[in-house]
């Protein structure tokens, strides 16, 4: 069995050699010409997998180390019997923790000491937002629910803090493409920090780089060439790390290895950590806070934007909220 594996995907060298060839390869050469061969393909979120990549190769199992698979063309791989496994919730207590240490860095900027006062709207309510809701209410604020998947049909426009947490959908009943557009911010009178921690279409950066509040984004349209306004405007500004960390990495290539195991049944090493995929049953503001400061990493993206992909590639895993 062959196996290519995109070479950022970290915690995996030496776990699958001992059942299958395995190919250490950045993104860039995932080609149809390195997959042809290939059973099995293990990926990121940068790496394309769709029928310009995937015709006539052996490939009969993705698996991407990620929670979203907007990169992996599900129908196709379906209609062509390609087994795809994502990483369901491997990083949502890092995600949540970047999402409360932005909105803490915000509150000490702007003098809020009581989060009482606040009204924080979460849009998404899976993985993420379940936990972004459950340490808020711990935390003290108003908490307003927003997922009309789930039935959760409460607005947040009348939120004084508004964080997405959706997956990225052009189509459907409730699509999220550019969820939050030009109307949406001119709705929301009362709003003044919004988050995207989710999937950078599903807030449209050229309103949000207009809008009069304050901006904490990770993800953003047109990866890796950011908007150089939004940057600009940020309070908060990252290369898509707010998942990055060591813990959350090691669950997503654990969930993987698992995968593999099953589908071809090898028994390759899951080495899964003792971190609760929850995340920590009761955090305080300062925990988070001593946790992790985004503003470290606001910083190095903003004296080179450039380095977006390197920023995040080379990113140093951080601990999740303990």
């Amino acid at each position: 069995m062959k196996v290519i594996v995109e070479d950022h995907i970290p915690y995996i060298k030496g776990l699958l050699e001992p059942w299958a060839v395995v190919e250490y390869l950045p993104a860039t050469a995932i080609t149809p010409a390195a997959v042809r061969d290939a059973q099995a393909l293990l990926v990121r979120t940068r790496t394309r997998c769709d029928e310009a990549l995937l015709h006539g190769s052996s490939v009969e199992f993705i698996g991407t180390a990620t929670i979203g698979t907007d990169h992996i063309d599900l129908d196709y791989c379906r209609d062509r019997g390609i087994a795809v496994h994502n990483a369901p919730g491997c990083n949502a207590p890092a995600v949540a923790q970047w999402v409360h240490a932005a909105i803490g860095t915000w509150m000490l900027q702007q003098g809020i000491t009581d989060a009482s006062a606040l009204r924080l709207g979460i849009v998404g309510v899976g993985h993420v937002g379940s936990i972004v809701a459950r340490w808020a209410t711990q935390l003290g604020f108003q908490v307003v629910l927003n997922d009309p998947p789930l039935g959760m049909m409460d607005s947040v426009d009348d939120c004084d803090i508004i964080t997405y947490h959706t997956p990225l959908t052009r189509t459907g009943q409730w699509p999220t493409w550019h969820l939050c557009d030009a109307g949406m911010l001119e709705r929301a009178t009362r709003c003044r920090l919004i988050l995207n921690a989710s999937r950078g279409g599903v807030c449209d950066n050229d309103a949000l780089a207009s809008w009069h509040g304050d901006v904490a984004i990770d993800c953003w349209e047109g990866e890796p060439h950011i908007s150089r306004a939004l940057l600009d405007k940020a309070l908060v500004a990252t290369p898509h790390i707010a998942g990055y960390s060591a813990e959350g990495k090691q669950r997503g290539t654990a969930m993987v290895v698992e995968a593999v195991n099953e589908h071809f049944g090898i028994n390759a090493p899951v080495n899964m950590p003792q971190a609760p995929l929850l995340g920590a049953e009761l955090v305080t503001q300062s925990a988070i806070l001593s946790s992790y400061n985004p503003l470290v990493d606001t910083a190095m993206l903003r004296n080179d934007p450039s380095s977006f992909e390197a920023l995040r590639n080379h990113y140093n895993l951080r601990s999740e909220v303990q």
